[in-house]
């Protein structure tokens, strides 16, 4: 937890005894509950006003903060999750099915951290096995042939990389949903809600637009690991993280996503239903009945996307 997190924490700890007091009718402590909420108010907005790149990483990573199935929850009604790879097994990492946003019928994926150490267990602390991505990709083509949209929710520090997962063909897997994802045939939006790692985001991150919490990160490989690679020394990631234009800030500055969604005071952990009617509401305005009249557009847009993303020398 961010050192400010902590001291905010102990203020709030506070106001909720006096108000338990007041509650109590202990004595009338109105002006000193007054005081303290006043005085959190105002620590909150000076602490969050100017987040380094490794403080947004630290509350990307926070395990209070909002997991897929608690979007899923609060967005979409009528959800029916669907298991499997028709390959090799259910990877509980993702989860996946058909749900109603409004009257649409839509498709959504995402991946899933735990809370505790059992739930990360056996979410594989949100790192997707290939056949996560082989069961997200079936989830997808479905959604292509039914017509409905897709909705994918990003959470991972990366894809699995143990042996089992290059056994089974990890790398394929992605490649594969990245092949796969720019020509597919209905709408996708996705949308990073923590942690955007490696190519284990990169497999559901091929949409006509890209999304970002606030505090929300996106990167080719984790800080301390670029940090290990350039030089040798992961206690610098701090600095590596700042090169690395990981926040939704900067990738939006330089075009490679298409919104940032602001988050509550202190993110999104402070007020998941506050987060969740946020989603809710830019997902409502997206166009989508008329991008699967059009898909064509669609598809050529979403080509060009990508074609422009990037710069070179010769």
């Amino acid at each position: 937890m961010l050192e400010r997190e902590k001291e905010l924490a102990e203020l709030n700890n506070k106001l909720s005894d006096l108000r338990k007091l007041a509650e109590d009718k202990q004595a009338d402590f109105s002006s000193e509950i007054e005081g303290l909420e006043e005085k959190l108010t105002r620590m909150k907005k000076e602490a969050f006003l100017n987040l380094t790149a490794m403080d947004k990483l630290a509350l990307s990573r926070m395990v209070e903060r909002p997991t897929t199935l608690d979007y899923i929850e609060r967005i979409f009604h009528s959800f029916i999750e669907l298991h499997g790879d028709r390959m090799y097994r259910d990877d509980p990492c993702i989860v996946g099915g058909v749900a109603r946003l409004g009257d649409l019928p839509i498709t959504v994926i995402g991946q899933q951290k735990g809370r505790n150490t059992k739930e990360n267990v056996k979410r594989n602390f949100g790192m997707t096995n290939p056949e996560g991505y082989r069961k997200a990709l079936r989830l997808m083509k479905q959604a292509e042939k039914f017509h409905r949209p897709v909705v994918c929710f990003i959470d991972t520090p990366g894809a699995d990389p143990g042996i089992g997962a290059e056994e089974r063909g990890q790398g394929e897997a992605i490649a594969r949903n990245l092949m796969e994802m720019v020509s597919l045939r209905t709408p996708v939006i996705s949308i990073v809600l923590g942690e955007g790692g490696s190519g284990g985001a990169l497999a559901l991150s091929i949409a006509d637009e890209i999304w970002m919490l606030e505090h929300s990160i996106y990167s080719i490989l984790s800080p301390e690991g670029f940090a290990s690679i350039l030089w040798k020394d992961s206690s610098r990631a701090k600095e590596a993280a700042q090169i690395m234009k990981i926040t939704a800030q900067d990738l939006q500055q330089m075009g490679l996503i298409d919104k940032v969604l602001p988050e509550p005071l202190g993110g999104a952990h402070h007020d998941p239903e506050a987060m969740a009617a946020v989603i809710k509401e830019h997902l409502l305005k997206v166009p989508f009945r008329t991008m699967l009249e059009q898909l064509d557009d669609v598809l050529e847009r979403r080509y060009q996307k990508y074609r422009r993303i990037g710069a070179y020398t010769e």
